[in-house]
């Protein structure tokens, strides 16, 4: 059976933007439909702050694998073996926090990788191959260019590694956690501010050099996205499961109360003027 390819990977790689669909709640083989339907290139599930399960996750990669839309999933940082677990049950990439040196890099790229681009260790058949894969070594080499490999930028140390990590083989993308980077940085999410700013001009130049995707997270005004998309982002995400409910839900709240008032002063204005 053939390979089921990272979509998302590849648009990278063209220059183009890759937009994901996150998951922090809703936990159906759905998801990667609505997803799709929605007109994303990726789910993104987080196993950081979230409550997902590796069974939950797992399922949710399957099922995205039969849609055809890669599911990434950030773990805890440090949590490789977690990581590892669901590479070989579905998911095409891992996001992982908190990554502030060369060696951390190093290390991630070893375990998410097969050998000779890393150590990572065969688990048999892979659902990205429907359970039916070709020869190990042909399968080994295949998967690794599919998998996409996301380290987060979370701290100044990790801004001024960050040339050294985009160096790193096997390192795709350098996403900026801007809420985390604002808090260490002193200026908890001002979003804007000329310290962030030059975060993202240095994580992109060293991106760059080196061939890397930048990636832009926790970004949720147009002002700043549009800004920082200009700067070379293209790894984003148009948001999650959770702001999409709440900021549609008020949406229609309003429009139908909105709509209830108008509709209420109207009947009253007619009585007066009956009366």
């Amino acid at each position: 059976m053939a390979i089921v390819h990272n979509v998302a990977k590849r648009k990278l790689r063209q220059g183009d933007i890759a937009l994901g669909f996150g998951l922090h709640h809703l936990r159906s083989s759905a998801a990667p439909m609505l997803a799709g339907a929605a007109q994303h290139d990726y789910v993104s599930m987080d196993m950081e702050h979230g409550a997902f399960t590796v069974q939950e996750a797992t399922q949710i990669c399957i099922a995205c694998l039969a849609a055809g839309l890669p599911a990434f999933v950030r773990v805890c940082a440090g949590a490789l073996d977690e990581a590892t677990r669901l590479l070989d049950n579905g998911a095409l990439g891992i996001i992982v926090p908190h990554v502030d040196t060369k060696k951390q890099a190093q290390r991630i790229a070893d375990a998410f990788h097969y050998p000779p681009m890393g150590h990572r260790s065969w688990g048999g058949p892979p659902p990205v191959y429907g359970y039916m894969p070709p020869h190990v070594s042909e399968a080994q080499k295949a998967i690794n260019d599919e998998i996409l490999t996301v380290v987060m930028i979370e701290s100044p140390e990790g801004v001024k590694n960050a040339d050294e990590i985009a160096s790193v083989d096997g390192i795709d993308v350098l996403l900026i956690g801007s809420f985390d980077l604002t808090s260490e940085l002193g200026i908890p999410g001002q979003m804007g501010h000329q310290k962030l700013i030059d975060a993202y001009q240095a994580v992109g130049d060293a991106c760059r050099k080196h061939g890397k995707a930048l990636g832009m997270g926790g970004i949720n005004d147009n002002e700043n996205a549009r800004r920082y998309i200009a700067m070379g982002s293209r790894y984003l995400s148009s948001g999650t499961d959770h702001s999409f409910i709440v900021s549609g839900s008020i949406e229609r709240a309003k429009f139908y109360r909105d709509l209830a008032a108008e509709v209420g002063g109207q009947k009253d204005a007619k009585k007066k003027k009956k009366g």
